[in-house]
């Protein structure tokens, strides 16, 4: 065989080799990593859709469970205030009653924090039909007859202005008036030195002898127990901490019915008394630069519309029995908030408003921060699969052709064999021989 014909018949063979195995294998590796790349595009971005969507439905959850729960611990107040009824009225079991009635909450004792059992109640009375308290007890003790008061005068009540005497004298039996979440109002400045809300939840219910009206008792809950629910829940964790941080922009707050915010990481939010009883103004387009300079920032969500319609599309939803997610701006930043009902109702907390709702929100801004640190990660493991698939592809093609090469001069060496040397185009000379003749 010619040195020509052995150089075409190796081409030929390689060719076809080259064509079976290395251009398809090339095709592969080109789509695979093409593949991988593309899949890391679209995981990256559907983990952020993904993880958007199941933090919406894990807080919306969340919101509902917690209004459910403070639902259920108002409905045990409401309890003990039909107990309250029926129990002794003297001093020693008023006493008594206050002092087996405890919670935990959490507290900073001596530098540490810990949990501290504390008494639902800090005030329990009995009032007779003309309003004069007979039996008072507060933190746990009895009030001398000296200082017992007629409270159906608003002014000789703990906080100048309440009027739960009223609300309740014409209620019918086993009937509750509820009042708001009352207190004194903490600014920014007595916040900042570690001041912070306290207050209390009034219940009251009427009670009746044979002659019909007899009196009213009363059960003013801790603030603090009710804010257990919210000051320590961060939205996004399923671990609780000791203060919730506004500045973080993930935390629990608390809205009573008629939009007043009630609890809140801060607590200069929360909508309390001045020392005459009235209650402080609340921010409005009006008066908000002025109350953010004297940091007298009490809120109230129906009055928030000109920061971000949204603000009382939620507080109206909220107050309507519904539940749901909306994203509003506050304070130049995005907000996510899930909220809902809390359905505890009372004669003056009907159905579907009832006691008020929660909310539960977080910053978008910084949500997507954390949403994007994941997918980042996840671009970054997909380029390194990539580029871990086009080497090996890479040096299984370098392997391939040095076999192709072998196999090339194999397959030739033994076609060679095969032809007897000389052999080559004697047909064509014997053809000639022929004519010569």
């Amino acid at each position: 065989m010619s040195k020509t014909n052995k150089g075409k018949q190796f081409f030929n063979i390689g060719g076809v080799f080259f064509l079976l195995i290395v251009i398809p294998l090339s095709l592969m590796a080109f789509l695979i990593a093409n593949g991988m790349f593309k899949l890391g595009v679209t995981i990256k971005q559907s983990t952020i859709s993904a993880i958007d969507q199941k933090s919406q439905e894990d807080i919306r959850a969340r919101a509902v469970n917690a209004a459910n729960e403070v639902a259920s611990f108002l409905m045990e107040s409401n309890k003990d205030l039909q107990v309250a009824t029926i129990i002794p009225s003297t001093e020693a079991v008023y006493k008594q009653f206050i002092s087996e009635n405890k919670k935990p909450v959490w507290a900073k004792r001596d530098g540490k924090i810990q949990q501290v059992l504390i008494p639902l109640y800090k005030e329990m009375a009995l009032i007779d039909k003309n309003g004069n308290e007979q039996i008072k007890v507060v933190d746990g003790q009895a009030m001398p007859a000296k200082k017992l008061v007629n409270v159906s005068n608003p002014a000789n009540t703990t906080y100048k202005t309440e009027d739960y005497f009223a609300k309740t004298k014409n209620l019918n039996k086993g009937e509750v008036y509820v009042s708001p979440v009352t207190g004194f109002y903490v600014d920014k400045a007595a916040f900042e030195k570690g001041q912070r809300f306290s207050g209390i939840v009034r219940f009251a219910t009427p009670v009746f002898n044979k002659d019909g009206f007899a009196g009213v008792i009363t059960l003013a809950l801790d603030y603090r127990h009710l804010a257990e629910f919210t000051h320590h829940l961060v939205p996004t964790q399923s671990e609780k901490v000791f203060e919730t941080q506004s500045s973080g922009g993930n935390y629990a707050y608390m809205v009573d019915h008629r939009g007043f915010v009630i609890s809140h990481p801060s607590d200069f939010h929360v909508v309390g008394l001045n020392p005459d009883g009235t209650i402080v103004p609340t921010v409005t387009a009006q008066n908000a630069t002025e109350l953010a300079k004297k940091g007298a920032e009490a809120l109230n969500l129906f009055q928030l519309g000109f920061m971000d319609p949204n603000l009382f599309t939620i507080a109206k939803e909220a107050v309507q029995g519904k539940s749901g997610v909306l994203m509003y701006k506050f304070g130049g930043y995005s907000k996510f908030v899930a909220y809902a009902p809390i359905k505890f109702y009372a004669s003056n907390l009907p159905a579907p408003t009832g006691f008020g709702w929660i909310g539960l929100g977080l910053e978008v801004e910084k949500y997507n921060e954390a949403a994007l640190k994941v997918s980042k990660n996840i671009e970054k493991e997909s380029k390194a699969w990539t580029a871990t698939i086009i080497f090996i592809l890479i040096a299984s093609m370098i392997i391939l052709f040095f076999i192709m090469l072998l196999l090339v001069r194999g397959i030739s060496r033994s076609l060679q064999a095969e032809i007897p040397k000389g052999s080559e185009g004697s047909s064509f000379d014997d053809d000639d021989d022929d004519d010569d003749k």
